[in-house]
């Protein structure tokens, strides 16, 4: 944008620069009314050229918004696409290791049902004593 702006500026003292050039470069002394007309319509088709600069900046810059959200738009729908897929995957390992494992629980609660009783309620105590200092 800096360098965008630098060009407007340089641009406006070289056209500047050529139009004091030509009227130097005319030698007719023109009387001052003519000279001041002369240098107003320079001046108001300076400032015509600015706001076409100025209007020109502005739509690169607009064009430039648009492409900097799209290109965010499609960041995100890729984090959303891998955070789906990355729910999925673990939600599938987590079955496959709980299909895996629940027989074995299941064998181990058969065997020693006293042992999985007292598991469970110590269990539940520690789980009772925590919510309660809360």
């Amino acid at each position: 944008m800096e360098l965008i702006l630098s060009a407007i500026v340089s641009l406006a003292f070289s056209i500047t620069g050529a139009v004091v050039a030509n009227r130097k470069s005319k030698k007719s002394r023109k009387p001052s009314g003519q000279k001041l007309s002369a240098l107003r319509a320079d001046l108001d088709a300076l400032q015509d050229d600015m706001k076409n600069v100025v209007g020109d900046v502005g739509n690169v810059a607009s064009g430039a918004a648009q492409a900097a959200v799209a290109s965010a738009r499609e960041m995100a729908e890729r984090a959303y696409r891998l955070a789906h897929e990355a729910r999925d995957t673990v939600t599938d390992e987590f079955e496959e290791w709980s299909d895996e494992n629940l027989e074995s629980m299941r064998d181990q609660v058969r065997s020693k049902p006293m042992a999985a009783v007292a598991v469970s309620l110590l269990a539940g105590l520690i789980v009772g004593a925590i919510l309660l200092r809360r």
